[in-house]
């Protein structure tokens, strides 16, 4: 009885437009990956997106589909794929407990005044607002996918602006998400996603409007948006708050910093001054960075500086604490510099 109800709602793709994509995305792949269902469900989701992009513009009376919907379809289309006979239903839900399996990295993108926040928003009509993120490739390092993934998604550049050691790093439902912090980034910065139907909107958000628990009504009363409408962004909310504030207080105290000018600085002059130095955009004291840098490289890192990394890491479980927060190293470099 299932099985007919399934074969009944089935999407009707046309079989002209799944030999193409078959033969785009699956057929070519090495057979040892093609015996492997799961494989081949990454590849069938590649598939899709092309389908979507490109297929259902250029052919009349293509249907829209989800992700399943779809996968059916080629499964049903190359039945070879699934030479045991096994099932499509469960094959799928094995394939997405697989995916929440695999790491995913992305960036907290800041404004110059470390007050606003990056945040996109999915192309779906429901999707909420988070981080730019994606799933890593195999054996790429997680900087490169999270310097990949917002290229994609914003099509910003963080490749010279990401340290390694600066990173908010939570649990979400079994899924490992890590988000770099890149401080310092204008306001003025024109964003254009580069991928297509991925992402509908980009915009800056005032960080004390976002939520930092579920139940935190602050952005709907100052935004006018539910908190659920940030619900990948919450976890991270605390954390970066705390980033912020140690940031902020240090650049308070930085007295050596203030007297070292002709004239008073102001908290935001300090706080700008600062990001300057971490992000490696202006010379350090006495010296310019790309030497300080040379003489900072790993190799010369002693103990204490490893011990400081900006590594702040948690549950990501309902009603969490805040985070454990270190002083980053990329930081504690204009700090030695005092």
């Amino acid at each position: 009885m299932f099985s007919a109800n399934t074969e009944t709602k089935r999407v009707e793709i046309p079989s002209s437009v799944l030999d193409d994509l078959c033969s785009r995305f699956i057929l070519h792949i090495p057979s040892e990956e093609r015996d492997n269902a799961i494989r081949v469900c990454f590849q069938i989701e590649l598939a899709h997106w092309f389908y979507l992009d490109f297929c259902m513009q250029n052919t009349p009376g293509a249907p829209h589909c989800g992700i399943r919907d779809f996968a059916k379809a080629v499964f049903h289309h190359c039945p070879f794929l699934l030479p045991h006979g096994e099932d499509v239903q469960k094959v799928l839900e094995q394939w997405k407990e697989y995916k929440m399996g695999v790491p995913t990295y992305g960036a907290i993108i800041l404004d110059e005044s470390l007050e606003s926040v990056l945040l996109v928003q999915g192309y779906l009509a429901k999707s909420g607002w988070g981080f730019p993120k994606g799933k890593v490739n195999e054996d790429e390092a997680p900087h490169d996918c999270a310097v990949r993934e917002v290229l994609e998604e914003t099509g910003f550049d963080i490749k010279n602006r990401i340290c390694k050691d600066r990173y908010i790093e939570q649990k979400i439902t079994d899924q490992l998400v890590r988000l770099y912090i890149i401080p310092g980034v204008s306001k003025d910065t024109k964003f254009n996603p580069k991928t297509r139907k991925e992402i509908r909107n980009i915009e800056w958000f005032p960080i004390e409007k976002l939520p930092c628990h579920r139940n935190d009504m602050t952005p709907k009363s100052k935004l006018g948006l539910a908190p659920n409408r940030f619900f990948m962004a919450i976890p991270f909310m605390r954390p970066l708050r705390e980033w912020i504030s140690r940031l902020k207080g240090e650049s308070d105290s930085d007295e050596d910093l203030a007297n070292s000018r002709t004239t008073p600085s102001k908290p935001l002059d300090n706080i700008r001054s600062k990001l300057r130095y971490i992000t490696g955009t202006d010379p350090l004291p006495g010296e310019s960075w790309t030497k300080y840098k040379q003489q900072k490289t790993p190799g010369h890192l002693s103990q204490n500086d490893l011990n400081q990394k900006c590594v702040l890491k948690g549950s990501g479980k309902k009603g969490q604490d805040s985070s454990c927060v270190k002083k980053g190293a990329c930081e504690k470099e204009f700090s030695n510099q005092q």
